[in-house]
């Protein structure tokens, strides 16, 4: 149980530190429209920066929103459902749809993102930022997080389950 809720304190601890990451990505695109358009003066870094913070939004906050319930969904049917019948949806959901996509996204972009790190990948432009590899290890931190937490509700949606029938 312990355990469980670490997976989950940790998933939300980063979602927050890289949440903020939006209002950095908005003051650098702010200061790059008034930078080019006043002062004619570009940064092809600062436009990778860019680039980058909306990766670690994109890819490190998924498994954040997972964990708030506040993921995308089609909500015709489930907002009508029980409590009961929301856990037994999402346990089936991160079950049937979402491991399988990660353990895909993991097991084909293995070698994309070893020989990203063998070669120390770094920007097409000579002023860029030169960390393409990490930005790469996203991925797999996006596909180890969303796994995590996924295992965080078919567990905890088990453990609900269980408490109920046994009351």
């Amino acid at each position: 149980m312990k355990y469980l809720e670490l997976i989950n304190k940790i998933n939300v601890a980063i979602g927050k530190f890289f949440s903020w990451s939006l209002l950095i990505m908005v003051i650098t695109t702010f200061v790059i429209v008034i930078l080019r358009y006043l002062f004619n003066i570009g940064f092809i870094w600062m436009q990778e920066l860019v680039r980058y913070l909306y990766a670690s939004v994109f890819m490190l906050c998924a498994a954040y929103t997972l964990a708030n319930d506040e993921h995308v969904r089609v909500d015709i049917f489930y907002s009508k459902m029980e409590n009961k019948h929301k856990t037994i949806v999402n346990m089936i959901g991160a079950l049937i749809f979402l491991f399988p996509v990660c353990l895909c996204i993991l097991y084909y972009s293995y070698t994309y993102v070893i020989n990203s790190w063998i070669q120390l990948e770094g920007s097409l432009e000579e002023r860029g930022l030169h960390a393409v590899y990490l930005l790469k290890t996203f991925i797999w931190a996006f596909a180890i997080m969303l796994v995590l937490q996924s295992t965080y509700i078919v567990l905890q949606g088990c453990l609900k389950l269980f408490r109920k029938y046994h009351q």
